[in-house]
């Protein structure tokens, strides 16, 4: 039996490029806020716009531009974290490559639908769209996890 989580393994490889893309773009959330609260002047602290010559600037937390991208960064790690914590127990449950293949490629396409149908913004209910693609692959992968479990007591 050969060792599940390396890149050897078809599904766990298949994984971690996916699960590698969208860390990254969780990750690049970070500085598209910074942009906006640069461009916008929209600090949200008193030592912030101290620090880039708006002296007596008052912070700003309500900023349209600013909070979009945070709820955006905020909503990829709430479904981000747990889509990483399952997916590798899913690994463990041996599912066919070309079905994880599948689970990996529609969470990945949902979440970076869902950046841009939040950044852009895209109407009602594009959002939702990307949100609950993600959302029912994990919950498809938990339920294979808790599946094969049950099989094995």
């Amino acid at each position: 039996m050969s060792a599940i989580y390396t890149l050897d393994n078809p599904v766990f490889r298949d994984f971690a490029i996916h699960s590698t893309a969208v860390m990254l773009k969780t990750l690049a959330m970070g500085p598209v806020t910074l942009y906006y609260r640069v461009r916008n002047k929209a600090y949200c602290n008193k030592e912030d716009t101290v620090w880039v010559g708006e002296k007596g600037a008052k912070p700003v937390l309500d900023d349209e531009d600013v909070e979009r991208s945070r709820r955006c960064h905020l909503n990829d790690l709430e479904n981000i974290v747990p889509y990483f914590m399952i997916g590798i127990v899913y690994i463990a449950a041996r599912p066919k490559p070309s079905t994880a293949l599948w689970h990996f490629r529609i969470f990945t396409a949902s979440r970076f639908f869902f950046t841009l149908a939040y950044m852009i913004p895209l109407p009602i209910p594009s959002r939702g769209f990307g949100y609950y693609g993600g959302l029912f692959t994990t919950l498809s992968m938990a339920y294979t996890i808790i599946k094969e479990a049950l099989n094995h007591v």
